[in-house]
């Protein structure tokens, strides 16, 4: 009884044209417009994590060889879908910004790119509330949307920054060819994810009517605002 009226419904918002009929998700009935815009922040910062996993794995091959038989497409994999039960063993259980840390600190042997990518992703998680879609009774917290936000901007000026004992990055992202040509597409990455977040976090304060505690944190620190 409830499915059918649930396509009555459907039916009633769409029209009743059957080209609208066939386009309509049902499962949207659910959801209020932050909802969506909320799916479609999701989906487009997992589109831009994959992005910036393979970039960053192009520039740094020397990462991905520190575990044997490894490939891109199974990092991908491994970063997009849910972690295992008690974290990536490789990562002694670290996670977001504990993660991201390690991926950023001289003494660490490990694929800092796997390090890096697993912290960001297991980040933003963390920001979303651990949620790939919402419905109607979630929330986000728009302050931990901003956090995140500043987090990423630490991140971005670290890849830049960062270097060994020797003077050589610890990652290398950014940078200039021999032919003088400056990559900044890592940097235009993160731009995009950055500005994902704020845009996100502004939209629930609004909606909410709550304030978003602006916070003054250097990029240079290795610190990282909680989430």
């Amino acid at each position: 009884m409830r499915i059918a009226l649930l396509i009555i419904v459907a039916l009633f918002v769409s029209g009743c044209s059957p080209d609208n009929v066939r386009s309509f998700n049902i499962r949207n009935l659910a959801k209020s417009d932050i909802d969506m815009v909320a799916d479609s922040h999701r989906q487009e910062l997992n589109t831009l994590i994959r992005q910036l996993t393979i970039k960053l794995y192009k520039r740094n091959p020397r990462e991905l060889s520190k575990t044997p038989r490894m490939t891109v497409d199974l990092r991908v994999q491994q970063i997009l879908a849910p972690p295992p039960s008690g974290g990536y063993p490789e990562l002694q259980g670290r996670s977001g910004n504990d993660a991201m840390q390690l991926a950023l600190t001289e003494s660490y042997r490990g694929d800092r790119v796997f390090a890096l990518m697993a912290g960001i992703r297991s980040m933003i998680d963390a920001a979303f509330g651990y949620k790939q879609e919402f419905f109607l009774l979630d929330e986000l917290d728009q302050q931990k949307l901003y956090n995140s936000a500043r987090n990423l901007e630490t991140v971005a000026w670290q890849l830049n920054n960062r270097k060994n004992a020797s003077g050589q990055p610890l990652l290398l992202a950014n940078g200039i060819s021999r032919e003088g040509i400056i990559n900044l597409s890592f940097e235009r990455v993160l731009g995009k994810m950055i500005a994902l977040q704020d845009m996100l976090a502004t939209i629930i304060a609004d909606t909410t009517d709550r304030n978003i505690k602006n916070v003054v944190h250097k990029a240079a620190s290795l610190t990282f605002l909680p989430i």
